[in-house]
């Protein structure tokens, strides 16, 4: 082999940079491969518009989330040019007239908004923001767990399981009763259990169904919910997310600059064509190049399809984690569309284009969990929907690094789509799309339209062919109930190790995938290091 490293990671992501990085702390000689001319996966700053270079897009991911301080602070990303601007509230205007703001960190503006609309609500969300942060206590530090093997009989797993048993001894009836219902019940339902209004349960109800192949009333999107709910950007608020400056790719970015000043080496224009294995153990990866390139740890963080089938084999895997894979379900019906827009949009219900607190947060198309509905059930009936679901966010409402001054990039996160147009790109289509969903807000925005100087439409076929998001699925795989904790990516290989010896996996497909969180890369990292710590250990006691 032309060169040989201590470990490679396969996808220069934000996950596989993660992993990049802890392993070079740790002392290892580590280099990335990413296949695309830049790294950072779906966490991208582009400029999609050749003859408006001056307007930059974050064209995938478009907000931070679930980062761990333990990982901002171990790689010192704040140092590499980590910056987040915490976003505003949510916002929805009605069609109906009127409109509701839902904030983080304010329960008295909150009973406020959510009064005007339903005074029992109002009364009622205090309760429910203790009600989710009660549960975030509970889940939250799951995020950051192994999940154990449960089943095995090993004295090792045995331990494990009992162990995260004993962690939470001091749940009672009640807790367990609501952590079940949350796993279990729909979006809808759990929120029919609470409010009454419409507009208000339209409005809690977006994080439920944000890239889940799922309408609001489909079971399980209750704890998607949940799972969006628990981030912290770092300012002590449950639940808040932020703009990055620069957009997502500085994100990618902060953390490739942390990886290098650790020694890490990064190729881009470099893809894997497979992972070389020898009894059982990876050894290395070839290029499509053909070039070979030798480590005793190789860690991917592509998607499992890709990681495993593609990239190790069917072959060399074993047969039940083989179906298992294929078998994990990766469905999306997202589509992105950027907009750089002349002045900001001029809502009927709070007029004017001066910058306003409205502006600076989520600036939802979600007026009702109906609406919501009928667009995943146009998709699923195998037509893009009429009326599309969005969630819109204006980052240059802080960022002004993205768009010439006095204008502004809007970042529409819509669905649904079919979940098989990953297969096609249906381009036609997906312009009438975007032109169905810029009408409808500017039903609440009238100048909206012709506010628009350029717009970027990116679909399933490209998230799957450009990025590498098999079926368009930004988490690599859904968060559906049978695909969480110790299922994710299979049963038995939950602990970011895989059935190959030396090969370690770091995808958003492991548990707490999803979301710019870094989590399954540093999990990942830290399994081959302890991996490579207790060999050492028994070689010791041999000699």
């Amino acid at each position: 082999m032309a060169a040989r490293y201590d470990a490679i990671v396969v996808g220069g992501g934000h996950n596989g940079l993660v992993a990049a990085a802890y392993l070079a702390r740790s002392g290892a000689r580590t280099l990335v491969l990413e296949a695309r001319g830049k790294t950072g996966g779906a966490a991208t700053t582009e400029a999609p518009w050749p003859d408006a270079p001056q307007y930059r897009v974050t064209r995938l991911s478009y907000v931070m989330s679930l980062m761990p301080p333990t990982i901002i602070n171990d790689l010192d990303l704040a140092r590499h040019g980590y910056k987040i601007f915490p976003m505003g509230p949510y916002y929805q205007a009605f069609p109906e007239g009127g409109s509701i703001k839902l904030y983080a960190d304010d329960a008295q503006r909150n009973h406020d908004e959510v009064a005007r609309w339903s005074a029992k609500d109002a009364e009622a969300m205090p309760r429910w923001d203790a009600w989710l942060a009660g549960l975030a206590e509970v889940l939250g530090p799951l995020l950051l767990t192994v999940p154990p093997k449960i089943g095995s009989h090993s004295p090792r797993d045995l331990s494990e399981t009992l162990r995260l048993a004993w962690r939470h001894r001091g749940l009672d009836v009640r807790t367990i009763a609501d952590v079940t219902r949350l796993m279990t019940m729909s979006i809808a339902d759990l929120l029919d259990d609470w409010f009454e209004s419409p507009q208000v349960k339209g409005a809690l109800a977006v994080n439920g169904v944000i890239g889940t192949w799922a309408g609001p009333y489909e079971p399980g999107t209750a704890y998607v919910m949940a799972h969006h709910s628990m981030g912290d950007v770092g300012d002590g608020h449950l639940g808040n997310w932020g703009f990055q400056e620069g957009g997502m790719g500085a994100v990618a970015d902060a953390i490739a600059g942390a990886a290098r000043g650790f020694g890490v080496e990064i190729r881009t224009g470099a893809p894997v064509a497979r992972v070389l294995t020898r009894a059982g153990r990876a050894t290395g990866v070839v290029l499509e190049s053909g070039e070979e390139i030798g480590a005793g740890v190789v860690v991917s963080s592509l998607h499992p399809r890709t990681a495993f089938l593609d990239h190790v084999g069917a072959e060399n895997l074993p047969g039940d984690f083989v179906t298992d894979i294929e078998h994990w379900k990766t469905r999306s019906g997202v589509v992105k569309i950027n907009l750089a827009l002349a002045e900001l949009p001029d809502f009927t219900a709070d007029p004017g284009t001066d910058l306003q607190e409205h502006h600076t947060g989520s600036v939802e198309m979600a007026p009702t969990m109906e609406y919501s509905e009928r667009a995943f059930l146009d998709a699923r009936e195998g037509r893009p929907a009429q009326r599309p679901f969005s969630d819109g966010v204006i980052p240059t409402a802080f960022d002004k690094t993205l768009a010439p001054e006095g204008h502004h990039i809007m970042s529409l996160f819509t669905q649904w789509v079919p979940a098989d147009w990953n297969l096609e790109p249906h381009r036609a289509e997906l312009e009438a799309y975007a032109d169905r969903m810029i009408d409808c807000y500017t039903e609440l925005a009238p100048n909206l339209k012709s506010a628009i100087l350029h717009r970027d439409i990116v679909g399933p076929y490209d998230l799957e062919h450009d990025y590498g998001l098999i079926g368009g699925n930004i988490f690599h795989g859904e968060l559906s109930l049978e695909q969480l904790f110790h299922m994710r990516p299979a049963p038995g290989f939950a602990d970011y190790r895989t059935p190959i010896t030396g090969l370690y996996y770091a995808s958003s497909a492991t548990h707490a995938g999803g979301g710019v969180c870094g989590i399954p890369g540093m999990q990942a990292a830290k399994a081959a290091i302890a991996d490579k710590k207790a060999g050492r250990r028994r070689r010791s006691r041999r000699s």
